[in-house]
Parts: C-alpha cells; structure tokens; sequence
C-alpha cells in the first residue's frame, strides 16, 4: 500500500507576509528598472530628439555660463561642495554613528547601498562608455566617461540614504525641510554638471533613475529582513528602520 503523501502545508501568516514584501521590492526594482533601460535604448541608438535635446541645452548652459564668470565660480563651488565623496563622507560619519549608537544592521544598509551605487555607476559608464559633450570653448573639463552622471547619482542616492535614516528623528516641519534640502541639493547637483558642460541631460536623469533603483533595492531586501525578525511592517515615510533610529536616541 502506498503511504499517503503528505499534503503541503499552508503559508504562514509570516511566509505571506514575506512573500508580498518581495513582490513589493521585486515591482519597485523594475518599475525605476524600465525607465533606466528606455533612457540607454535611446541614447545608445542615438534617438535623433534626445541627442538634439542634449546637445542644444549642453551648447546654450555653456554659453550662458561662458558670458558669466561669477556663475561659473558658483557652478565651481557646487561641484566641488557636492563632490560625491562629500555625500559619502557624511553617510560615513552617520553610519560610524548609529553604529556607535548600537543600530549596526542600519549602519550597515546605509554604507551598502551606498557603495552599491558608487560600483553601479562605474560600471555603466564603463559599459556604456559615453563621450562627455564636446562644446567649443567650454568652461569645465571632466575625465571619464559620461554615462550616467557619478555626481547626479551619489547627490539623490546619499541624500535619500541620509533622510530614509534620519526620518524617525524628525517631527513635521524637520521632515518637510529635510526633504526640501534634499531635493535642492539634488536639482542644483543635477544642473550644475549640465551647467558646467560635462554633462548631458541623459546623464543627469539617468543617475538619477540608479539611485532610486539602489534605494529601493536595498530598502526592500531591508524591509524583508524586518518580517522575518518579527518587525512591524515600515513605510518610506517612517524610515527604513524606525525603531533601531529610536533606540539609537536613547542610547
């Protein structure tokens, strides 16, 4: 007689639970997924509107900044005080921080996803190894290759990491003007290197689409580990991880 076969059992509540969260991360990853690889298609086929739309505003900021010293000193300044390793340094000291603080499994996301997005980067641009604009008389040289822009990347990478960490901390009007910081430093970041002429719109954009894929990456898998020791379920809005920003507080 054939011994009856076992009957699979049902998911747990804590398997359900688990497995929506990695759907959530998995529909995160490919939502600014889709964006990212439409924006290469383009500009590795040389879709003729995107090139004219890089060009003619590469061409027009260089110029404007050409007749302007003072806004190239400016331009200048805000590409060396929002130099990517800047925006590391300060995830850096803020993950030394919660780590000191005993937060050490959020110290650690923090310093991840930010190496995470430095390599990223690299790696596309030496994938894709696009040329820099070539502007007659330009007002700032840049090594490298262009694609995506490392400084547009690690502006709104860093400064989502800062904020996703800090949130917990903050009451409404801190909130309010820690995203309203954040996304200032991101925008002049962005136009500064377009600016400057060491960069297209593209590449602004696409560093930009990398950083919210490595953010919500990592804030996924993140929040997975959380239903699996038991957490309760957080949302962007709270921080990545509210309870350990809590305890660091305290300590």
């Amino acid at each position: 007689m054939t011994p009856d076969r076992p009957t699979p059992a049902h998911p747990t509540p804590a398997e359900r639970r688990l497995g929506g969260r990695l759907a959530l991360g998995a529909a995160a990853a490919f939502l600014v997924a889709v964006p990212f690889g439409l924006l290469l298609y383009l500009v590795e086929s040389a879709w003729q509107p995107l090139e004219d739309l890089d060009t003619r505003t590469a061409e027009q900021l260089n110029q404007v900044s050409r007749d302007n010293p003072t806004l190239v000193d400016v331009l200048d300044a805000i590409s060396v005080a929002f130099h990517p390793m800047v925006f590391r340094a300060l995830v850096l000291v803020a993950a030394v921080w919660l780590w000191r603080r005993g937060a050490r499994r959020l110290a650690v996301w923090a310093a991840v996803t930010t190496a995470l997005g430095g390599v990223v980067g690299i790696v596309l641009k030496l994938l894709v190894e696009r040329v820099r604009p070539v502007l007659d008389d330009p007002v700032a040289r840049a090594s490298g290759f262009s694609f995506p822009s490392g400084h547009a990347l690690n502006s709104l990478l860093c400064a989502g990491v800062l904020i996703l960490v800090f949130l917990p901390f903050l009451h409404r009007t801190g909130r309010f003007t820690a995203y309203a910081v954040g996304l200032l430093v991101v925008l002049a970041t962005g136009f500064d290197r377009v600016a400057l002429g060491v960069h297209f719109v593209s590449d602004v954009l696409a560093g930009w689409v990398v950083a919210l894929a490595c953010l919500a990456a990592t804030s996924a898998a993140f929040e997975v580990w959380r239903r699996e020791e038991g957490r309760p379920p957080s949302s962007p809005a709270d921080g990545v991880d509210p309870e350990a920003a809590a305890s660091s507080l305290r300590a």
